[in-house]
C-alpha cells in the first residue's frame, strides 16, 4: 500500500512545528530562570521573529527550485542545532542565538511545507489539504508548549531541550526513510522575477493584506482577552476557558471548511469570516459574563479560524506560475510584520484610551478585511500552479 504524500507531509509538520513552538516557550521560561527582565524576554521574542521577516521571501524562492525533502531536512536540522545551543551553553546570551536559529528553521519548515501542500493537490483539493495543515499547526502550537512545560517541570531545562530535539530528529528520520514519496525539484517550471514584480500583482497584494489582518486579529484577541478578563475580575481558569472556546471553534470550522468552499467560493467565505470577526470584537468589551464571553469567543473562532487556510489557498492559487513559494514566503513576511507592528499600535491605543478602543479598532480592521477580500480573482485562476 502506497503512502499518501499529504499525510506524510502533515506528520512532518506536526513534529517540526511542535518542536518550534515548544522551543519558544522553553526559551522564554529559561530566560526568566536566568533572571532576565521582561524587556530582555521581549528582545528574545523579537529575535525569533526577525529572521522570518528577513528571509521568508528568499526561502520561498528556494522552495520553488529545490526538492522539498532537502528543505524539510535542513529546517529540522536547524531546529536540532537551535535547541542544542542552550543545552551545551546554558547562559542567557546563548538563548538569543537559539531563538534566531529556531526562527530561521520555522521559516524554512513553514514556507516549504505550505508550498509542498499546494503542489500535492489539484485546485479542488486545496481546501481539504490546507485545512488539514491548519489543524495540524493548531495542535502543534498547543502540544509543543505542553511537552516543553512538563519536561521542564519533571526533567529540567537541559533535558527539555533534548526532548524537543528528539521531535526534530524523528522528523529527519522519517524524511530519510520515506522522503521518496515527495516530489523532486522542479527547476524548469520555476520562473525568475523580482520582489517588486510580485508586489505589483493586485491579487497578491489583496491576499497579503487579508492574511496579515487575520493573523493580527488572532494575536490581539489572544493577548488582550486575558488583560480584559483580569480587569473585570475573571479568574485565570475562566480566562483559560474563554481562550479554549476560541481554539475549539477555530479547529471545528477547519473541519467543515472544505464543504463551505465547495458550496461557495473562497473569497465569499473569507468575506463572511471577517464580518463574523468584526461582530465578535465589537461585542467583547460590553460583556463581563463568562458564558457570554465564551459564546463571543466561539463566534470569533469560527470567523478567524477559517482565515488562515483560506489565505494560504488564495496565496498559492493567485501566485504567478512557478513562483508559488515566493508568494507564500511574502505571506509569511506580511504575517510576521503584522505580529510585530500590530501590538505596538494596539498597545499605544490601549495605554492612551483603554481597552474598549482596542477591541473596536480590531472590529474596524475586520470590516476593512471584509471589504478587501471582495473582488479578487478566484484561487484557481488560469495559469496558477
Amino acid at each position: 500500500m502506497s503512502l499518501n504524500p499529504i499525510y506524510f507531509v502533515l506528520a512532518l509538520a506536526m513534529l517540526n512545528l511542535a518542536a518550534v513552538h515548544g522551543g519558544r516557550v522553553l526559551l522564554s521560561l529559561y530566560a526568566l530562570d536566568f533572571g532576565a527582565q521582561p524587556f530582555a524576554v521581549g528582545v528574545l521574542a523579537s529575535a525569533f521573529s526577525a529572521v522570518p521577516l528577513a528571509l521568508s521571501w528568499l526561502v520561498g524562492r528556494l522552495s520553488d527550485r529545490f526538492a522539498s525533502r532537502w528543505l524539510l531536512t535542513f529546517g529540522a536540522a536547524g531546529i536540532v542545532c537551535g535547541m542544542l545551543v542552550p543545552y551545551f551553553v546554558p547562559a542567557l546570551p546563548a538563548l538569543y542565538v537559539s531563538s534566531a536559529v529556531i526562527g530561521m528553521s520555522l521559516t524554512v519548515v513553514a514556507v516549504s511545507t505550505q508550498n509542498l501542500i499546494g503542489s500535492l493537490g489539484q485546485a479542488d483539493q486545496h481546501a481539504r489539504n490546507f485545512s488539514g495543515f491548519a489543524m495540524v499547526a493548531a495542535v502543534a502550537t498547543s502540544g509543543g508548549p505542553v511537552i516543553a512545560g512538563f519536561s521542564i517541570d519533571h526533567l529540567g531545562f537541559g533535558y527539555a531541550c533534548l526532548n524537543l530535539v528528539g521531535l526534530a530528529l524523528l522528523s529527519m528520520a522519517i524524511v530519510g526513510l520515506g522522503g521518496g514519496v515527495l516530489p523532486g525539484a522542479n527547476r524548469q517550471s520555476a520562473r525568475s522575477g523580482s520582489f517588486k514584480d510580485m508586489l505589483a500583482d493586485r491579487n497578491i497584494l489583496r491576499v497579503l493584506g487579508t492574511s496579515s489582518l487575520v493573523q493580527l486579529g488572532t494575536d490581539l484577541f489572544q493577548f488582550y482577552l486575558p488583560i480584559y478578563g483580569h480587569g473585570i475580575g475573571l479568574s485565570a481558569s475562566a480566562i483559560g476557558v474563554i481562550l479554549a472556546s476560541f481554539a475549539v471553534a477555530s479547529f471545528a470550522v477547519r473541519l467543515i471548511l472544505p464543504r463551505l468552499v465547495k458550496r461557495i467560493n473562497e473569497e465569499t467565505v473569507l468575506f463572511y469570516a471577517f464580518g463574523i470577526g468584526a461582530i465578535g470584537f465589537a461585542l467583547v468589551p460590553f460583556f463581563q459574563d463568562i458564558v457570554l464571553l465564551c459564546a463571543i469567543a466561539l463566534v470569533l473562532g469560527l470567523g478567524l479560524g477559517s482565515g488562515a487556510p483560506i489565505t494560504m489557498m488564495l496565496t498559492y492559487g493567485n501566485s504567478p506560475p512557478g513562483r508559488s513559494g515566493e508568494a507564500l514566503g511574502l505571506r509569511f513576511t506580511a504575517n510576521h510584520l503584522a505580529r510585530v507592528l500590530g501590538p505596538l499600535l494596539a498597545g499605544s491605543i490601549g495605554s492612551a484610551f483603554g481597552l474598549i478602543p482596542v477591541f473596536l479598532m480590531n472590529a474596524t480592521m475586520m470590516v476593512s478585511g471584509s471589504l478587501i477580500s471582495r473582488g479578487g480573482a478566484p484561487a484557481g485562476k488560469p495559469g496558477a500552479p
